[in-house]
């Protein structure tokens, strides 16, 4: 018998719709002229260092911005530089936030049903720091970032968090995610029963030969399919 009592989220692709590079671009150019680079230049630094930002290796985001901006070949900025810097930053992915339109609605119905909800979300400082201000935070009763986590997907490490932190077992867990990081092996290796979003945008940003492309298990097109999901995957296991 399936028994599902939580349901943990990936945040993007999945929440939000799969942003093309040029809204990424745009939320890291407005965060170049304080510390005296070019937009290009500083998009450029930033992309050279995800790896880094998304493990939170290089400290906080103020912390971050001095280290890209010095290997970058900028003396070490000032700290009213790098105050300004961060500021336009979390401004800018403030005002970048854009949710399916089936996500509110989706985490409402869970909640009704008395489902726990999580997020593991590879993500940087501009996200975990500010997760507790928007709107999604009053519908999770955990969170998991890569960037305060010092790993990345598909880390089981992450997976294992998020149970834990719901006070439940992996096993009773559905992961929801478009697959990014492949992080859907990473969470049915726990014990989740996994589920790939593939919605309407999925193929544009998912290129063929990725893991999450040759996915063969629980596949939904919309959020809104995943109370039903749950219900089906009760059902047959009974």
């Amino acid at each position: 018998m399936v028994e599902i009592s939580a349901v943990v989220f990936d945040m993007y692709g999945t929440l939000t719709p799969n942003w093309p590079k040029s809204v990424w671009d745009d939320q890291k150019r407005a965060s170049a002229a304080p510390l005296a680079f070019s937009e290009d230049a500083w998009i450029t630094a930033l992309d050279a260092t995800w790896h880094e930002r998304v493990t939170g290796s290089l400290g906080s985001l103020t912390e971050t911005f001095r280290a890209v901006a010095i290997q970058a070949g900028l003396a070490e900025p000032t700290a009213e530089q790098l105050a300004e810097a961060v500021e336009l930053r979390y401004a800018a992915y403030r005002g970048a936030q854009e949710l399916r339109p089936d996500a509110i609605d989706t985490l409402r119905a869970l909640r009704a049903n008395g489902f726990k909800i999580a997020l593991v979300s590879d993500c940087t400082h501009e996200l975990a720091d500010q997760w507790d201000g928007l709107v999604l935070a009053e519908f999770f009763d955990a969170s998991v970032f890569s960037c305060y986590e010092g790993t990345r997907k598909p880390d089981q490490k992450l997976f294992l968090a998020a149970a834990t932190r719901l006070g439940v077992l992996p096993e009773t867990c559905l992961y929801v995610g478009d697959g990014g990081g492949d992080e859907l092996a990473g969470s049915s290796a726990v014990g989740m029963h996994s589920v790939l979003l593939a919605a309407e945008d999925w193929a544009a940003s998912h290129a063929p030969g990725r893991p999450e492309t040759k996915w063969t298990g629980l596949r939904a097109g919309t959020l809104s399919q995943v109370p039903a999901i749950i219900t089906e995957l009760t059902a047959t296991a009974t």
